[in-house]
């Protein structure tokens, strides 16, 4: 059954990303690469998760690269006192497509607020290992070997213009709750109904954009073959395979062909709804990886139009 916190308002879930893409024949490349099912619809793409009915994104054509909106998605029970909620705290309605609230985000990034299932996981997702017992070979050929296939999005990361003001702000609208971060660097906030140590993280910038959309699969294994199924698809940008200190899980960001990444990330940690989480503050060396490659410096260089140059 889905968690919900005693006491608590706020989103449950992400319930999908909007994303405008200047060339949609690459975009479906790129997903379908990745291991998404890319299904078309007019002019845009509709991104799932293989044999997930969820929708998970949609890619629609454009100029530039730039991140649209993002839809969180609340309990039927809760809309009224949500709506009554943005009402109180001043929050700014714009218009948008379909139901639901619409607002004006930090950094102006239209959000929708909507009533929908609770598609973040209710449970820590399975992890599972690849060992061969004595007396077995342990290996696998790579002409044979699998396509990876995520289970489900984890999370989303957004470039902002201040992580502090930020946190708050996602705190006091949506009722998000902060895991782990590093001061003006980055923040990890988490939905108080269950969801995975992140469901949204927040990255310091010059001005707003997409970082990150995470993909769960279920095995370190799985996490190094989508970096080689990346890169022999000709996406051989990207950074890891490692493991990231603050949510745990492992890691491999394959960038896309307009600057931002997908990443495969497997055992990340799980905050309960029932869970008082010891947020805390770290220090940077303490807040990134744990082991794995170094940076490369493109990994925080936010492509999207808003910036000084722009």
């Amino acid at each position: 059954m889905p968690q919900k916190r005693a006491g608590a308002l706020g989103v449950h879930s992400i319930d999908q990303f909007v994303l405008q893409v200047p060339d949609i024949a690459e975009a479906r490349h790129y997903y379908e690469a990745f291991g998404l099912d890319v299904h078309q619809d007019g002019e845009a793409l509709a991104l799932h998760t293989r044999g997930h009915p969820h929708r998970w994104g949609t890619i629609v054509p454009g100029p530039v690269k730039q991140l649209q909106s993002l839809i969180f998605a609340i309990y039927a029970e809760d809309e009224a006192a949500m709506a009554a909620h943005l009402d109180s705290i001043g929050v700014a309605r714009i218009a948008g497509p379909g139901d639901g609230i619409w607002i004006a985000g930090f950094d102006g990034l239209p959000i929708n607020i909507r009533v929908a299932g609770k598609c973040s996981p209710d449970a820590k997702t399975r992890f599972e290992t690849h060992s061969a017992p004595s007396g077995s070979s342990g290996a696998i050929f790579n002409s044979a070997a699998p396509k990876v296939h995520p289970r489900h999005m984890s999370h989303v990361a957004l470039y902002t213009t201040d992580v502090i003001a930020a946190t708050s702000w996602y705190e006091t609208t949506l009722g998000l709750r902060l895991s782990d971060g590093s001061g003006p660097v980055v923040a990890f906030l988490h939905g108080p109904h269950g969801s995975d140590h992140h469901l949204l993280a927040l990255v310091g910038s010059t001005h707003r954009g997409l970082h990150h959309i995470s993909w769960d699969v279920p095995s370190f294994q799985d996490v190094g073959l989508g970096s080689a199924q990346m890169m022999r698809s000709g996406y051989k940008e990207g950074w890891g395979v490692g493991r990231h200190v603050l949510g745990g899980n492992y890691f491999y960001y394959a960038r896309d062909p307009w600057g931002s990444y997908c990443e495969y990330s497997a055992d990340i940690d799980y905050i309960p709804a029932d869970c008082v989480w010891p947020s805390a503050q770290h220090a940077p060396e303490d807040s990134f990886y744990l082991w794995g490659p170094d940076v490369p410096p493109e990994l925080v260089a936010n492509l999207e139009p808003g910036g000084p140059s722009a």
